[in-house]
Order: structure tokens, then sequence, then C-alpha cells
């Protein structure tokens, strides 16, 4: 796998610089989208489960990252659990752009302004590649999971709601 299309961003760069083969899937964002992940899903023509979101949940004081499948709902009772936050809320908007760099719907696992402990759904595994964001709406990033892994300092744990 190479870069293929799609314009630098800093989740690219992270994975360049770390040598991580992966490759760029652009799609035209409709901003009516009401699920980001669902959308990019539906427009590259990808089982949901296969296409990950990255979510950010804090516990009031820490913020942590937790990346799901598009097809399910996280367990934040779960994530909690893995990344060792008490009583996790989904993050404020806000804080999730500053800290992460990114706007909601482009919030990329790699390249943040702050790293934040991740975990990821032990379901990634089940995959050759798995696609997650690329750092904004419309690009998704393509790579095998263990690389992701590897790249976010991710623990692996069941992540997503029953």
């Amino acid at each position: 796998m190479g870069k293929k299309g799609g314009a630098a961003t800093p989740a690219i760069a992270a994975l360049q610089a770390a040598g991580i083969a992966f490759s760029t899937h652009e799609y035209t964002h409709d901003p009516r989208a009401e699920s980001f992940g669902g959308e990019a899903a539906q427009a590259l023509g990808h089982d949901p489960a296969r296409v990950f979101k990255t979510l950010v949940i804090t516990d009031g004081k820490n913020l942590a990252v937790a990346i799901v499948p598009t097809s399910g709902r996280l367990s934040l009772k779960a994530a909690g659990a893995a990344l060792g936050l008490h009583r996790p809320a989904m993050a404020d908007p806000d804080d999730v752009r500053r800290v992460t760099g990114y706007v909601l719907g482009g919030v990329a696992p790699l390249g943040q302004r702050k790293r934040l402990p991740t975990a990821i759904d032990e379901s990634a595994l089940g995959f050759d590649t798995v696609f997650c964001s690329a750092g904004r709406r419309g690009l998704e990033v393509e790579l095998s999971p263990s690389d992701l892994v590897a790249a976010t300092s991710a623990a692996v744990a069941p992540l997503a709601a029953p």
C-alpha cells in the first residue's frame, strides 16, 4: 500500500514519519450527514464493521481515545475500564478540537496535538486492513490494524456496546 490521493494532514504525516504502509481514500462529505463514520463506509463502499470511528472520552479530568466500528456503539463502561477512566463520558466538542487539533467527524487517532491514551475495539484485528479518519471530513486512511495499534500505542479491548 502506498499513499493515494488526498492532501497531507497531521495524521498522514505521522504515518509517513513512522514508515507505516497506508493508502488514503477521499470522498465528498455531505454536510447533512448524520453519521460521519456511516457516511464514510457508504461512500467508500466498505463494510461498516471495517470502518472505525475515533471518539474522545473524558472522566472530567483526563481525555482518551476509543476507536470502534461505525457499525456499532461505544460502551463507555468498557472504554473506561480499558483506559483507566472512572465514570467516562463523551468529551466536550470544544475540548476535542483544542486537544486533538481536529474537528468532529474528522478526528484521527494519529497526529493529534496532544497524544491521548488510546484503546481500539478488538474486532479490528479480524481484518487485514481497516479504515479510520485521516484528519478531515471526507478523507479516510486504510492500514493494517496492527500498524494502527502500534502507531497509537493502543490497548486492544472489547469496546463495542452489546
